[in-house]
């Protein structure tokens, strides 16, 4: 079974405040659910329509944990937390 993976690229950050509150409560609903953290943090160099802004990355045991962990009350509380303070483009991909 192939593992699975979140990865975010964020676009715009409008309001600090509203992404620390996502990511207090973010970062111990992916971690209870299974998910380790590969990357994440302010790109390095970016290429193309690429914007040098954060970007993170977490690894999944499988397809299911993903979209399991997207779906929890306690992730989905962690979205409300973070509603319009960051644009991002959030994607759930599986490994070759």
């Amino acid at each position: 079974m192939s593992k699975a993976y979140w990865v975010s690229s964020y676009r715009a950050i409008h309001d600090p405040e509203k992404l620390a509150a996502y990511a207090a409560l973010a970062g111990p609903a992916i971690q209870a659910k299974g998910g380790e953290f590969l990357a994440r943090g302010t790109a390095h160099y970016a290429s193309g329509i690429g914007l040098i802004e954060r970007t993170v990355i977490v690894q999944w045991p499988d397809l299911a944990a993903a979209e399991g962990a997207y779906h929890s009350p306690e992730y989905q509380t962690a979205l409300a937390a973070l509603a319009d303070g960051v644009e991002r483009d959030f994607r759930i991909i599986e490994g070759v």
